[in-house]
Parts: C-alpha cells; sequence; structure tokens
C-alpha cells in the first residue's frame, strides 16, 4: 500500500523520495515504477531524509504497533524542529495521541492519517483522514492529500479530521462500519443460499441487482464479483473452496473494545467482530455440527418471499450499522475535544474507501442539517426508511431463527432499532434487582435523588 501511495503521489508531480530497510525492495520499486513520476530512491535512512527539502514531509507506511514505534525511533533523531512525520498505517488512536506528545516535546509535527481504499485506493485514489497539528497540516500536507485522494463531484475525499489521535480513530470506526457491513453481506448470501435455495449464479445476480438500488455499494458490487468467480484449479466456485475463517487485524476489536469503554451500544460491530472469532473456531465447530441439534427444516425448493425480504433487512441493518458508528464518532468527538464535522466525515467516505456506499449522500445530508443529531436513525429520510423495511426485516430474523441459520448482525440491529425507539424499556428491572443484591441504589422517576431499599429489613425505602 505504501508502494502505491508513492506512485500516486509521483503521478501527480510531485518529487517524492522512497526507501525500505531492506534496500533490495527499493531497487525493485525503482526499476519498476521509477519513470512514473519524479521518485528517487535511497538505499540509507540518513540519505534518504537528508534529501528531502525542509521542512520535511515524511510519510511511514508500515504495520500498526512496534514497527510503527521503531520506524519513529528510526526517523526522529535525524529530523530537525519543524518537519512533519504523517504515519498513514492503521494505528490504534491512544498510541498516536503518545506519539504526538512525545514528537512534540521535539519540536516535530506528527500527523496521524487514516487511509482507506487498499492497494488499490492507495494507487487511483484513497479516502484520506488526517489527524494531528492543523498548522502544519494545511500548510504543508493538505494540497499533497487533496492531490492523490479519490474524487467524489469533483471534491477530494480528504478533509482535516481533529487534534492528535482524531484521523486515526475515525479511520478505526471506518473499519468497524466495514467489519459490520460485510458480516451483513456475509448473512444475507447465507440465508439466500441455505435458506431461500438459490445457487450462486442467482446469489451473484441479486447482489448485482440489489448494486443498482438503495443498497449501491462498494462492498455490495464485489461480493457479485467474488461469488460468480470460479476456482481454476478445481472447477468450482472460489467461494466454496476458500475456508470459512475470516481473519482480522484488529481495527473491529479496537471499535468494539472503545464502544464499551464510552458507553456506546454498538451492537452490529460488536456481533461482526464476535462473528469473525467464532469463526477461527472451526474445530470446535466440526465436533458440534455433529453433536448439537438444530432445528427440522421443512419443506424445499425456493423460498422467493425469504429472498425479497432480505434486500429490505440489509438496507436496514445497513443503516443501523453507519448510525452506531456516527453516534460513537459523535461521542468520542465530545469527550476528546476533538470537533469532529460528521457531515465532513461521510463526504470523504463516499469515494476512494471500502465503506463507500450511495447511503452516505443521505447521512451527510443528515448530518449537514442537523450536525448535533444524536441518532442518524431519527433523520426523517432514515426514519422513514427504516419504519418501511421494518416489517420484512423482522420476518428475516425470524425466518433465520426458525431455520437455525445464525444472522447475528441482522438480529442485534433490529433489537437496537427496537431498543432506541422505546420510550419505556426493562431496565428499571434490572436497577431493582442490583439494589435488592448489591445495594447499588435506583432513581425513581417521580422525584430526585438516589434510593435504596432495605430489602434485608423492613423494606422501606430511603434516600441515600
Amino acid at each position: 500500500m505504501g508502494a502505491n501511495l508513492a506512485r500516486n503521489i509521483a503521478r501527480h508531480g510531485i518529487p517524492i523520495a522512497v526507501h525500505n530497510r531492506t534496500a533490495a525492495r527499493t531497487r525493485r520499486f525503482l526499476e519498476r515504477h521509477g519513470a512514473e513520476g519524479p521518485i528517487d530512491g535511497y538505499d540509507s535512512l540518513e540519505r534518504w531524509i537528508g534529501a528531502l527539502a525542509r521542512p520535511r514531509v515524511v510519510i511511514s507506511m508500515v504495520t500498526a504497533g512496534e514497527a510503527t514505534d521503531a520506524v519513529i525511533e528510526q526517523v526522529a533523531p535525524h529530523l530537525d524542529v519543524g518537519d512533519v512525520l504523517i504515519d498513514g498505517g492503521n494505528a490504534h488512536f491512544r498510541d498516536t495521541q503518545r506519539r504526538h506528545a512525545a514528537l512534540a516535546a521535539r519540536g516535530v509535527h506528527f500527523i496521524g492519517a487514516g487511509i482507506s481504499g487498499g492497494e488499490e485506493g492507495a494507487l487511483n485514489g484513497p479516502s484520506i483522514m488526517p489527524g494531528g497539528d492543523r498548522e502544519p497540516y494545511e500548510r504543508r500536507v493538505a494540497a499533497i492529500f487533496e492531490a492523490v485522494a479519490a474524487r467524489y463531484d469533483g471534491e477530494p475525499c480528504c478533509a482535516y479530521v481533529g487534534p492528535d489521535g482524531a484521523g486515526h480513530y475515525v479511520k478505526m470506526v471506518h473499519n468497524g462500519i466495514e467489519y459490520a457491513d460485510m458480516q451483513l453481506i456475509a448473512e444475507s448470501y447465507d440465508l439466500l443460499r441455505y435458506g431461500a435455495g438459490l445457487d450462486l449464479e442467482q446469489i451473484a445476480q441479486r447482489f448485482r441487482a440489489w448494486n443498482d438500488s438503495e443498497l449501491s455499494s462498494f462492498l455490495i458490487e464485489i461480493t457479485a464479483r467474488v461469488l460468480a468467480k470460479v476456482d481454476a484449479a478445481s472447477g468450482r466456485p472460489l467461494v466454496d473452496v476458500i475456508l470459512d475463517q475470516a481473519e482480522q487485524k484488529g481495527t473491529g476489536r479496537w471499535t468494539a473494545q472503545d464502544a464499551l469503554e464510552r458507553g456506546v451500544p454498538l451492537t452490529g460491530i460488536a456481533e461482526a467482530v464476535f462473528a469473525r472469532t467464532l469463526s477461527a473456531r472451526r474445530e470446535e465447530r466440526k465436533q458440534a455440527a455433529a453433536r448439537l441439534r438444530g432445528p427440522a427444516r421443512a419443506g424445499g425448493g425456493a423460498d422467493q418471499r425469504l429472498a425479497e425480504d432480505l434486500k429490505w433487512a440489509l438496507y436496514a441493518s445497513k443503516i443501523v450499522a453507519y448510525a452506531q458508528g456516527f453516534a460513537q464518532l459523535a461521542t468520542a468527538s465530545l469527550q476528546e475535544g476533538w470537533g469532529v464535522e460528521l457531515a465532513s466525515m461521510a463526504s470523504i467516505w463516499r469515494a476512494g474507501c471500502i465503506i463507500r456506499a450511495r447511503l452516505l449522500d443521505r447521512i451527510r445530508e443528515a448530518f449537514a442539517a442537523e450536525p448535533d443529531l444524536p441518532n442518524l436513525m431519527l433523520a426523517d429520510f432514515f426514519a422513514r426508511a427504516l419504519a418501511d423495511a421494518q416489517e420484512p426485516w423482522r420476518r428475516v430474523v425470524a425466518r433465520a431463527a426458525e431455520l437455525g441459520i445464525p444472522a447475528p448482525a441482522l438480529a442485534s440491529s433490529l433489537a437496537y432499532y427496537d431498543g432506541y425507539r422505546r420510550a419505556r424499556g426493562p431496565a428499571s428491572l434490572i436497577q431493582g434487582l442490583r439494589d435488592l443484591f448489591g445495594a447499588h441504589t435506583y432513581r425513581r422517576i417521580d422525584r430526585a435523588g438516589s434510593f435504596h431499599t432495605l430489602w434485608a429489613e423492613d423494606g422501606r425505602e430511603v434516600e441515600v
């Protein structure tokens, strides 16, 4: 991804010097791509840094964690006051905050930039989410990023996010939404194939049709491509020869963990993370398949109603995934003092990134009209869309349970919708239970204060 981003920068006529700790890789890169633009390469880190015009702009594209720290430790001693160091990897935002503070003490500006789009996006135009020191970003970096970013209606899919770790935080939540979106798609495929009885070509065709509807998105588009792919070695559908164990690099897990710490109900993304971890327990699942009973499946043949209902169940659940993600962004922005503009984030996700979708136009409009909207589901367009979709949505979740086909993201999205729209829920009982066994107290609906019932004595209520 780093190599393709460098090529993208050079193709826009921006001079760039490249370096890799493995000198052979640098040489191969120059042999293959050196003629694509003003590119120089250097075997030694010292010569590489020395070749850059001051004040320098240095971009690091390495694996998150220890590798990023190692690069910073190697590069920082060679930088001068006023230089800019950019981390374009998927770093945890707390690490970015730590690195930002450490480099600021040396007079070096640190920018944590979320970059989405994979290798293809890096080359042809990614969505870029930079955070850190605003003044040096706008003066030294913005022109570069805006030149190489994807464009939507002529506008670059790049916008300053906020101070210190804000850029990497937004990218983390982007990836969390991506987890939920892919899990919802996988569940829909599962139900179409093993619930509705469609074959793979029919399912691929259905996804192609969905991509011409409200569901239009990059992930829907490529789902059709994957389902239609035939494995050259075996002649079987590729999806049938891929091991059913979904891997992960951690950003979805970080998103769910952060939501728990902030008290944000992020059910769809959390279910997507748990579904991946369950898929990893393949040997256990094979044993369970032989021992654990499921429902007897009645009838046979295609279930046309389930197939038609799935479009709307998927659409409604995708709305919920975005609603939860943007609610998390709003909460974190307030708690961290970042000032993230949600409409701007929706704008820069409309092209280049993995979760680009037609839906983002409506999301941008919703937050542009009401920047402090507490939840996307409350915007008129989305409230109507969810109301219109709820009957097929409910039928899909119920049918999945009847068939014994797991649909955790679809079901949890519906539960979130139902839980959010209730003015009064069952948590009063939970508070009563907590007060009885742990004297945790409760609040009343009819007067202010905290109260405790003397359960072990005479049952009197006392204010505490």
